[in-house]
This record gives C-alpha cells, structure tokens and sequence, in this order.
C-alpha cells in the first residue's frame, strides 16, 4: 500500500511511457488492419492467427501500462480487467476461427463491448482525466462498445466478412496516435 506521504509524480514522467506505447499501438494497429483488410472475406491459417495475433498485443500492452501505472501510483484495475478480457478473447478467436467468419465477429463484438467499457471507465478516472491525451480513449471506449454491437449484428449477415474488423483497428489506432500527440502537447506546455 502506498503511503499517503508519497510526493505526487511529476505528470510528464507519467506521460513518457504512455505516449510511447500509444504510438506503438498505433503502428501496430494500422499494419494489421491493412493484413487483415486484404484477406478479410476469407479465414484461412493467415487470417486466423492476425486476429488472435491482435487481443495478443493488446495483452502485452496492458501489462507495458500496468507497469507504467504502478510505477506513477495510477489506477490499475481497469487494466487487469483488460489483460483478463483480452487473454480471454485470444482463446475465444482461437476457437471462433475454426467456426467460421460469423463466430470470429460474435467474439470480437463482445469483446469490443466490454473492453470498450473498461477503456471508457480506465480514460474517465480523475487521475488519468487530468492527462491531456485521455479524452480520444474516452471516446474511443464509448465508440468501441457500439461497434461490438454491429459486430455481433453482422455474424447474422449471409455475406459476414472481417473487413469491419480492419476499419474498427484502424481507427481505434488513430485514437491511440491523436492521444500520443497530445500528451505530447501536454509535456512541452507543462
């Protein structure tokens, strides 16, 4: 437990690391929408490994900022609640994948809602509110868990493909790169 006579840490170093792994996860997320876009109305071995390739990641990245978080006496919780979510839904796609397209969009579309949720909560907490860059993961979270609803909508569609899935990656990248520039601004105003 921490103690209460602790000295506050300077925001700036509470922002380094997550600006850096906001731009990491914005690499990472474009290259894999584009894979995925180019092979989205089929799953083959490839595609099926890209998608659990990305809950994988995002895996790794939750425990780089629950690192990041403990050391700067951040809220964490949210962020075990993230890695859980997504360990849960690697193996969930590893079995969707071999059930098909709609089965793989079931999976993706819960867990975008309720990792969108925890992002929504995670981004709204006082401590990370103040940081400059928390407002796009605020409204990446609340975006995140409407498209998971369109995403177990489109399992019902005949002609079901993973091309929503690139687009949905695509952009929550961008949110992660519109936040990374703007703690960024946040460290050169502060």
């Amino acid at each position: 437990m921490a103690s209460s006579i602790t000295a506050p840490v300077p925001v700036k170093s509470a922002t380094a690391p997550l600006r850096r792994l906001y731009f990491l996860r914005f690499a990472f997320a474009a290259v894999w929408a584009v894979l995925v876009f180019a092979t989205a109305h089929t799953l083959n071995p490839f595609g099926a490994t890209l998608l659990v390739l990305y809950p994988l990641f995002d895996v790794a990245c939750a425990v780089a900022d629950l690192r990041s978080a403990r050391a700067n006496q951040g809220p964490v919780r949210g962020l075990y609640a993230n890695i859980a979510l997504s360990a849960l839904t690697t193996a969930g796609l590893a079995a969707a994948a071999t059930s098909g397209i709609p089965a793989v969009l079931r999976v993706w579309g819960a867990w975008a809602i309720t990792a969108g949720a925890v992002q929504l909560i995670v981004g709204a907490l006082r401590r990370r509110r103040g940081m400059a860059g928390q407002w796009p993961m605020i409204l990446s979270g609340a975006i995140s868990t409407l498209a998971g609803a369109s995403f177990i909508a489109q399992a019902a569609k005949p002609d079901a493909s993973l091309t929503s899935l690139a687009g949905y990656a695509f952009l929550g990248g961008v949110f992660f790169l519109v936040s990374a520039l703007r703690l960024g601004r946040a460290d050169r105003v502060g």
